[in-house]
C-alpha cells in the first residue's frame, strides 16, 4: 500500500546564479512500513524534496498524495534542532502539549520514549548540550517517535556522527521501525548508510530522479552513468569489500 505519492512534483529557487530546478518533474512511489533511500551528492535536491513532502515547502508544480497525517522529521543536526533553553522533558513534551495530551500521558510517554531510544531517566532534567552528540540524536528520535508518526523523513540523521555512533543510531531507527511499523524516507549522500537501512531507493542528481528500484538490484546492476559514478567511489569499495556491511 502506498502511503507517499509524488506526481511530477517541481521547485524552483532564484538567486543570483540564476534559476535553480532544486526538484524537477520528480514522480516516486513509498510503500507502507518501508524504508525508502533518496541519495545523491549535495545540492541535488534531496532535502527539498523531503520538504515538500512534509508539506514546509510548496512545490511550483505537481502533487503529493499521503496516505497518512501523522509524519515526523529527523534532522542531520540533533545540536540545531534541539532548543537549548529546553530541558529534555520540555522538549520531549512540546509535541503532545500541543496535541493537548493530557499530564499523566504525557508523563507516561516521555518516559516509555527515553526507555525506546536506551536514555536513563535522569537526563529528562538535563539540557541539549549536557549530551554527546550520539545522545542527542537519540533524543532527537524519542522526540520524532513520540507522537506516534506513520511516516518519518531522516535527513541525514548520522551523518555529523562518528562511524560506531552511527551504527548504534541506525540499528536502534531499524528496531523502531520493526516494532512500530514506520514507513522512513532516508535521505542520504552515504551509499554505506543507504545499503544498510533502505529496501528501495531513489537517484538524485541536479533535481531529477534518474533510477529507482531495490537496493540490492540497482547497487549490483545500476542503469544510469551516474549511479555507476556513484557505485565506484571510495564508500561502495567499502561496501564490496564487507560482506557484513558493518559501518
Amino acid at each position: 500500500m502506498v502511503i507517499v505519492k509524488c506526481d511530477r512534483l517541481k521547485k524552483r529557487f532564484f538567486g543570483r546564479a540564476g534559476i535553480v530546478k532544486a526538484v524537477d518533474d520528480v514522480s516516486l512511489e513509498i510503500e507502507r512500513a518501508e524504508a525508502f533511500g533518496l541519495v545523491g551528492e549535495s545540492g541535488c535536491g534531496k532535502t527539498t524534496l523531503g520538504k515538500i513532502i512534509l508539506g514546509v515547502l510548496k512545490p511550483d508544480s505537481g502533487n503529493v498524495i499521503l496516505g497518512t497525517k501523522k509524519m515526523q522529521v529527523i534532522f542531520q543536526s540533533s545540536y540545531n534542532s534541539l532548543d537549548p533553553k529546553m530541558n529534555i522533558s520540555d522538549i520531549l513534551s512540546e509535541g503532545l502539549i500541543i496535541k493537548g495530551t493530557g499530564q499523566g500521558e504525557i508523563k507516561r510517554k516521555v518516559e516509555a520514549a527515553l526507555d525506546l531510544v536506551k536514555l536513563p531517566k535522569e537526563a529528562l532534567k538535563k539540557y541539549p548540550h549536557q549530551f554527546s552528540g550520539g545522545e542527542r540524536q537519540r533524543i532527537a528520535v524519542g522526540r520524532a517517535v513520540l507522537t506516534d508518526p506513520e511516516f518519518i523523513v531522516c535527513d541525514e540523521p548520522v551523518s555529523s556522527l562518528d562511524v560506531t555512533i552511527q551504527l548504534q543510531i541506525l540499528n536502534l531507527l531499524k528496531e523502531i521501525q520493526k516494532r512500530f511499523g514506520i514507513t522512513y524516507l532516508f535521505i542520504s549522500h552515504d551509499l554505506r548508510v543507504i545499503k544498510f537501512m533502505c529496501n528501495r531507493l531513489a537517484v538524485m542528481r541536479y533535481g531529477k530522479v534518474l533510477e529507482t528500484g531495490p537496493v540490492d538490484y540497482i547497487y549490483s546492476n545500476p542503469s544510469h552513468p551516474y549511479t555507476r559514478s556513484l557505485l565506484s567511489s571510495h564508500f561502495y569499495d567499502i561496501i564490496k569489500n564487507d560482506a557484513s556491511l558493518k559501518l
